[in-house]
């Protein structure tokens, strides 16, 4: 075997046949398999399976499959040797795509599944923290005590004679005295 002196880029393979696109090859296979599921090419089979037959049973001088109808039974033989392979590839790129979709809405639904249990654990910590976030009413009341708290002090304080006094008496002395 011949040295390579240029390592950095790999050998090409050498290919022997004949090379074909798998996709285009694909697409035409699912093409077929699609028109031969059909009821239009059912009922165009029959009609040239009709035809065929009473040709060759009524015109003597264009008989070239008697009776037996050889002919069309190879015909029938190499359509199903065709059809077959070729409905079997359109199903196995179907099966291909299904599994393809399959992990695909297995990735949504996993992504869903943590986004809604995220959802679920923000939802409880905000409910957690509403618990203690005061309400209007909390307020109310509050506010209420306090006013009835101010209503005493001030009620207290107008009792209470704030004048100047000596040293000697007591800070605080009822007007009423």
């Amino acid at each position: 075997m011949k040295r390579r002196t240029e390592l950095s880029m790999p050998r090409r393979r050498r290919r022997i046949g004949i090379h074909y696109d798998p996709d285009a090859f694909g697409n035409f296979s699912e093409a077929i398999a699609r028109f031969i599921g059909t009821a239009r090419f059912l009922v165009w089979q029959s009609v040239i399976v009709l035809i065929w037959i009473a040709i060759n049973a009524a015109a003597t001088v264009l008989q070239w499959d008697p009776y037996p109808f050889i002919l069309l039974n190879l015909a029938f033989s190499t359509q199903a040797a065709y059809a077959a392979p070729l409905i079997l590839l359109a199903q196995n790129r179907q099966e291909a795509r299904d599994r393809a979709q399959m992990e695909t809405d297995r990735e949504i639904n996993a992504r869903t599944k943590a986004d809604t249990e995220y959802l679920a654990r923000e939802i409880a910590s905000v409910r957690l923290a509403l618990n203690d976030v005061a309400t209007t009413e909390d307020l109310r009341e509050q506010i209420g005590q306090l006013s009835d708290e101010l209503r005493r002090v001030s009620e207290l304080l107008e009792r209470v004679d704030l004048s100047p006094r000596p040293a000697d008496e007591p800070l605080s002395r009822p007007r009423d005295e």
